[in-house]
């Protein structure tokens, strides 16, 4: 790996720390996350606006669908630019996923219908994946699209779907074909959520939040015209990816500045409520959490040089995947150890607003969400180490 920025990578993070140093949203980088979210809730359209006009918005995407055309060196220097700035990300799953799947498998009037829509911010998409019975094995899904003239009728039942209370299309996968091997008979829909039949019903996590839904389809029809690609071939559909940078450089840089936070706070409260054996322990601990967070950073360094190299990261992505994931539980109970007892409260009278048991009780899903732990050891173990499957 090469630490140092090329000329032309000089000039251009030049370019993105000034723009973000002019225009990026003012707010406290210490609020509590679910705070800095309301509070960034209100500058959001004149942000996206901003970035709109330069093609930022979805960097990746080719300029004539009004991305930027950014190769991945370019996406990344952007991405770790702003996570130090905290500059808010827009665009959601529209911009990251269905978006470069309709570049690739859709048709032109798909493209003309959401590409546009999902620039500007009109429309929010959630996925459609995940069932009660089909989650780390997700080619065993059982939701059953029907065809029926020109529509399809689609029954079942979608679980864990981020968003999907306040999602206007989703993008699914439902058997088209029981009969053919798991992998095959499986089709890629778009579905207007205001679509008779669907029922959104929320899943509340264990620090009180509303992030996840459970969705039922039943006798929902769905136009023929909304299959992206060909009919029983929306598996491969599915796991398409562009080259995208797949660093997870944000994720990197945001646990250091969390630990930075708690540094602060720990310096300004070695007396109440910190008491002397949780600041000793805290102490040990926190130079752990350090060099693992400076050791995530270098995982995402080595993604990114993968990809500079015009070669596919694989296990190495996975690699990044699990340590950040399992770092970010790690970071929170250190930090509940630093408050001691006092790590039992919350809300905005708690010592840091609550946030160190709000993140305690918020990790418990980052190794499950986006191919769980295990998954991502299987990953590693086969492919990257030579290990025969199990």
């Amino acid at each position: 790996m090469d630490f140092r920025d090329t000329p032309e990578q000089a000039a251009w993070r030049a370019e993105v720390r000034e723009f973000l140093e002019k225009e990026r949203p003012k707010v406290d980088p210490d609020a509590n996350p679910m705070e800095l979210a309301r509070e960034r809730g209100g500058v959001l359209k004149e942000w996206r606006d901003k970035l709109a006009k330069k093609g930022w918005i979805a960097p990746a995407w080719p300029k004539e669908y009004g991305g930027a055309g950014l190769g991945v060196m370019e996406q990344f220097i952007m991405n770790e630019e702003f996570a130090e700035a905290r500059a808010p990300q827009v665009g959601g799953m529209g911009v990251s996923m269905i978006g470069p799947t309709l570049i690739i498998h859709g048709n032109e009037e798909q493209k003309r219908e959401h590409l546009g829509a999902i620039l500007r911010g009109e429309v929010q998409w959630c996925q459609g994946y995940s069932e009660p019975g089909a989650g780390s094995d997700l080619a065993s899904l059982q939701t059953r699209a029907v065809r029926d003239g020109d529509d399809f009728i689609i029954n079942g039942q979608k679980i864990w779907t981020s968003g999907a209370h306040n999602a206007d299309w989703m993008f699914m996968l439902a058997r088209t074909d029981p009969d053919a091997p798991k992998h095959r008979g499986i089709t890629y829909f778009l579905v207007d959520m205001k679509s008779p039949g669907i029922t959104v019903r929320p899943l509340i996590n264990m620090a009180g939040g509303h992030q996840f839904n459970e969705v039922f389809f039943e006798d929902v029809r769905v136009p023929a015209r909304n299959v992206v690609g060909e009919v029983n071939r929306g598996w491969y559909i599915g796991t398409t990816t562009l080259d995208f940078e797949r660093s997870s450089i944000g994720n990197a840089v945001g646990q250091r500045q969390t630990l930075e936070y708690y540094l602060r706070f720990w310096k300004e409260h070695r007396g109440q409520p910190v008491t002397a054996s949780a600041s000793a322990a805290f102490a040990s601990e926190f130079a752990d959490r350090w060099i693992e967070a400076a050791t995530a950073k270098m995982l995402s360094y080595r993604v990114i040089s993968i990809q500079a190299a015009g070669r596919v990261p694989n296990h190495e992505a996975s690699i990044a995947k699990l340590f950040n994931t399992e770092l970010s539980q790690r970071i929170a109970r250190t930090a509940m150890k630093l408050l001691g007892t006092s790590a039992l409260l919350t809300g905005r009278e708690a010592p840091m607003k609550g946030r160190a048991p709000g993140s305690y009780l918020q990790t418990v899903s980052s190794t499950i969400a986006g191919g769980t732990s295990e998954i991502q050891r299987n990953i590693i173990a086969t492919r990257g180490l030579g290990l025969p499957r199990g």
